[in-house]
């Protein structure tokens, strides 16, 4: 019964919260939360409340990049954060979303990752743990912009005989650019952004945007059925202008 509700107010040009189509809900970010992390920042997107953390270890570079530090994107959907969710190994959602934020922030160059290399065979590894503390829709979205704010803030901690001195600092992470997630939902004839979670029950099909502050595209995931191509070419227009918005968020933090 409420899908229905949902769907006929969207028909009248209408939603349950009151906002317009292409408006966000009330956002919120709060840098350094977690105090043991090298980085780390809480996002909230209304009552959507992600919180990503960002430790960082001395690792083994990969074969095929031996110049360069790694990255690693982890999520965590608890079930104390939605009734969806399941106790146990992640599920294929955390996984996506880890996946689709790991690519975001790898294709954009976010990190000047050549500057991570410690020694022979010895670079940064960079970790970024993300943690879903209640899912009231569009997690995509607060996740990528938690993830993106955590490492604005990481520092390199100091190494002394090989070991880390962790509250002890060198330098800041090398971050370069700062890319943002915009998702961007079709339900019917109408375009959304930042669904809630009863919104996300009747979505038809929704495209991901990572966006870099220079307008290029460094990640793009669909979910869904197909989307006439006129209806995608306004997505990504959107897209674009609705990033600039985001990223007026963590430049303000």
């Amino acid at each position: 019964m409420l899908s229905k509700y949902v769907s006929e107010l969207l028909e009248k040009g209408e939603r349950m919260d009151g906002r317009d189509f292409l408006e966000w809900r009330e956002i919120e970010i709060l840098p350094n939360v977690i105090k043991k992390a090298e980085g780390s920042a809480s996002v909230r997107f209304g009552r959507t409340h992600v919180i990503a953390g960002v430790k960082l270890e001395i690792s083994k570079p990969f074969p095929d990049n031996p110049n360069e530090g790694i990255l690693i994107v982890n999520a965590e959907f608890p079930p104390i954060a939605s009734p969806f969710f399941e106790p146990g190994p992640p599920d294929e959602k955390a996984i996506e979303l880890a996946r689709v934020i790991d690519r975001m922030i790898r294709e954009s160059k976010m990190i000047e990752s050549e500057k991570l290399v410690i020694g022979e065979e010895k670079v940064w590894g960079v970790f970024v743990d993300i943690h879903v503390m209640n899912d009231a829709g569009n997690l995509m979205d607060a996740a990528a912009l938690a993830s993106v704010a955590a490492l604005l803030n990481t520092k390199i901690p100091k190494i002394e005989e090989e070991s880390i001195l962790r509250g002890e600092y060198i330098d800041k992470l090398p971050v370069v650019h700062k890319p943002v997630m915009v998702t961007l939902c079709k339900i019917k004839d109408k375009i959304l952004i930042d669904p809630t979670n009863d919104e996300e029950e009747i979505i038809e099909s929704k495209i991901s945007f990572g966006i870099r502050e220079d307008n290029v595209f460094c990640a793009i995931q669909k979910q869904g059925k197909s989307i006439p191509f006129n209806m995608v070419k306004q997505m990504i227009d959107l897209a674009l202008e609705k990033s600039k918005e985001l990223r007026s968020k963590l430049n303000a933090n």
